[in-house]
């Protein structure tokens, strides 16, 4: 995927006491928060880890619960073949269902179009007007567009937020794009997910971007860097201090492809946990946290694993905070098919 970059915090802020609570030092419970929404439960992890239990009687044995998350998130892969790719400067950068594409028509200007058709399937492509040869010209041009199609509500859940497209994670910008609007163009999106161990939150309400389980995550907005963001997420998220948000570790990635309607998404998660005090107490800026809750881990791992009270994408990575800490183990059968299901989609 051309990748829009939404950099995602594994949510989960942790106790000092995480790492001799998993190799079985700790002496005390160990706690993940959990928020309750006003219509739904939508837990969101900060946790303290102090038993030693918690490892042992986290998970049974079978591993089959876990896979409704994963099942979810990838749904109507199959339908890839309905759309036609998306391609700017030689690279196909996403993906455009004939759908979406018919309100793109009616703007020559921007987009043009490729109508082959071989064997009687459609092998057309869609590309940006050639005048349009700036990463500026064509972020104003598509920006216009968007705001059209918005008032008609064509792409529900607007923003005013601007995101990155590149052809690989890292590259240099070749347009930028409202995040409303990235399923619809199938662009990679990534996002950051900080985890701590573990405070669970839940978006307000007011919201429209409702995660779970991981209160920090966002995308990648257009001028700022990857550490600049994480931190600007940890401060207005959970009021986490840049001196404590600063020692957040990369641990990885989880990865997605979901097709639903007219759009899909292609989304990277980038994982992060990160320490805290035991006497750190989140409290949320930005009005998209409604509360933090203590709750269990152990009870969080089966919680995920015996319903959906979690966002699925959320639940993927607190799946793999659990293969990473022992509550998945390879004893359990499914075991190497469950880890590699967690990066199921393109990451580049």
């Amino acid at each position: 995927m051309a990748t829009l970059l939404m950099p995602c915090i594994s949510r989960f802020l942790a106790s000092p006491h995480l790492r001799p609570a998993l190799n079985g030092h700790g002496t005390t419970s160990d706690f993940i928060r959990v928020s309750k929404s006003i219509n739904h439960v939508v837990p969101r992890l900060w946790a303290r880890i102090t038993s030693a239990q918690a490892a042992s009687r986290a998970v049974e044995n079978d591993l089959q619960g876990y896979w409704k998350h994963v099942y979810i998130c990838n749904s109507g892969r199959e339908r890839q073949v309905e759309f036609l790719p998306f391609i700017v400067e030689d690279s196909k950068i996403g993906y455009i269902h004939p759908k979406f594409l018919k309100h793109l028509r009616r703007f020559p200007e921007v987009f043009i179009v490729r109508d082959d058709v071989v064997n009687g399937m459609s092998k057309g492509w869609v590309t940006l007007h050639e005048l349009l040869q700036t990463p500026q010209l064509r972020t104003d041009a598509i920006g216009v567009v968007l705001l059209s199609l918005e008032m008609e509500g064509l792409i529900p859940g607007w923003r005013n937020e601007h995101y990155p497209v590149v052809i690989s994670f890292g590259g240099r910008s070749l347009f930028s794009l409202e995040r409303a609007a990235v399923p619809f163009f199938g662009i990679k999106s990534m996002e950051r997910n900080i985890f701590g161990l573990l405070s669970v939150v839940q978006r307000s309400k007011h919201s429209q971007a409702c995660s779970t389980i991981l209160s920090l995550a966002d995308s990648q907005s257009e001028g700022i860097g990857c550490k600049e963001n994480l931190l600007k997420e940890c401060d207005e998220e959970a009021a986490i201090p840049a001196f404590l948000a600063e020692k957040a570790t990369a641990v990885g990635a989880v990865s997605y492809e979901q097709i639903k309607g007219e759009a899909f998404k292609r989304d990277v998660l980038f994982c992060y946990d990160l320490e805290l005090p035991a006497d750190f107490q989140p409290s949320n800026k930005d009005g998209e946290v409604e509360s933090f809750e203590l709750v269990p881990v152990a009870e969080v791992a089966e919680i995920i694993r015996t319903s959906q009270r979690y966002k699925p994408n959320c639940a993927l990575v607190v799946i793999d905070f659990l293969f990473r800490n022992g509550y998945i183990h390879p004893d359990q059968p499914g075991y190497l098919q469950l880890l590699q299901s967690l990066r199921s989609g393109e990451c580049q």
